[in-house]
């Protein structure tokens, strides 16, 4: 695919590496080479990676210190993937069901959470609780104590109400992937957009949001609360940004999606490092 002309410097909070090699995404071999040289086509300067699901009853550790391990010399920021053992249902009966629920050896710790907070190579948190589950009070409360982003997946199976009620009360930002309402749910995505209003900490991503009717109204109303993200391997980073460069808002707007937002909600609570977003 031809490189995009545009004058903007992109980051990309939204985008999975693979821990091995051989995996394929949609039958097409993946690696940190060509997933950086996508990148390059398409004017990103930096990317946010984390690792792809692993299987139930499976921690994150080695996934997440592969991903960082594949990062190195390249402009990748490594999010570290956590899990939980509560059901994200939302429901009364999940909510009983929670009560009466223990973390597990292979789901994420408190310990974890300090850890990876302290170690460089780690820049935020990833997670799906459709997927991985919900943490339970402790990490979340270490979570609030390291103060770093956290991505979450949100959708049909957390819609941002639930996330509303189970992270958006913390002091950490959030940022809900997909506007929240994976896969292209129109009517999760305007309750996600309603929530900015009563949620400083809360940002949305534009991966796999197709829609422009909804990412020119959230970048209109909160232009320095929408971050640019891919969805990248699984599209390609110059079909998201040409999504943004087609949008009627101003240019101003488009750079703050593209730049300012993601550097300052990553930048904002990083300790110092010999690396910076767009340097």
């Amino acid at each position: 695919m031809l490189e995009l002309e545009h004058r903007f410097r992109v980051v990309d909070v939204h985008a999975r590496l693979p821990v091995e090699e051989s995996v394929t995404a949609r039958g097409r071999a993946i690696s940190p080479d060509k997933l950086e040289r996508e990148f390059h086509q398409a004017g990103v300067v930096n990317a946010i990676v984390f690792p792809g699901p692993v299987q139930e009853g499976s921690s994150y550790l080695r996934a997440n210190n592969a991903v960082a391990r594949r990062s190195v010399e390249r402009p990748f920021f490594t999010f570290a993937r956590i899990n939980g053992p509560r059901d994200p249902d939302g429901s009364a009966t999940a909510r009983f069901r929670n009560f009466r629920t223990h973390r597990k050896d292979w789901h994420t710790s408190p310990e974890d959470v300090e850890q990876y907070a302290y170690d460089d190579r780690f820049h935020g948190f990833k997670l799906d609780p459709t997927h991985d589950g919900l943490p339970d009070d402790d990490v979340l409360d270490r979570l609030e104590d390291v103060d770093l982003p956290v991505l979450v997946t949100a959708g049909d199976g957390f819609p941002p109400e639930t996330a509303a009620t189970t992270l958006l009360d913390r002091s950490f930002p959030v940022v809900l992937s997909h506007f929240g309402g994976f896969p292209l749910n129109r009517d999760l995505m305007e309750d996600a957009i309603d929530l900015l209003d009563s949620h400083d900490d809360c940002y949305l991503d534009t991966s796999f949001v197709r829609y422009r009717e909804q990412m020119e109204r959230a970048v209109m109303e909160h232009p320095d609360r929408v971050l640019f993200g891919s969805g990248a391997p699984h599209a390609h980073p110059n079909v998201a940004v040409m999504e943004i460069l087609t949008l009627d808002v101003p240019e101003d707007a488009m750079r703050k999606v593209f730049t300012n937002n993601p550097c300052r909600v990553v930048e904002r609570s990083r300790r110092t490092n010999d690396r910076s977003l767009t340097g």
